[in-house]
């Protein structure tokens, strides 16, 4: 595949990461924090950009949903990070990881809860 193509596709996915992020965080702070319709209005529209970008890539359906699940993952994980915090918790949340006695389960996209050992 020549580079240009593997730009272009690189630029696809991380655009479809990005609405597929931003649609379903606009539609939850309609939802949840009562935003008002306008805000969810955009994030359905964003929501269904995150549908027609992945038709813009020149591979098969199936190996572009492959590797978007990667993506989407990083993208994620990136989306969630606080630059706050001293050392990596995020990774220490994926999936089931054994945490030390006395620490709590954070979960990477809800930064107000409490995190770490000893956090109230």
């Amino acid at each position: 595949m020549p580079l240009a193509a593997m730009l272009k596709s690189a630029v696809l996915f991380v655009a479809a990461g990005l609405c597929e992020i931003g649609g379903g965080y606009l539609v939850w702070q309609w939802l949840r924090n009562g935003r008002g319709l306008a805000m969810g209005a955009v994030g359905g529209v964003v929501l269904f950009l995150y549908g027609v970008i992945p038709t813009l890539q020149p591979q098969r359906f199936s190996r572009v949903y492959a590797a978007y699940g990667g993506v989407f993952v990083a993208l994620s994980l990136a989306w969630g990070w606080d630059p706050g915090w001293t050392e990596t918790r995020p990774l220490r949340s994926v999936g089931r990881t054994p945490l030390p006695p006395g620490c709590r389960r954070n979960h990477v996209l809800a930064p107000g809860l409490a995190v770490g050992c000893g956090a109230a």
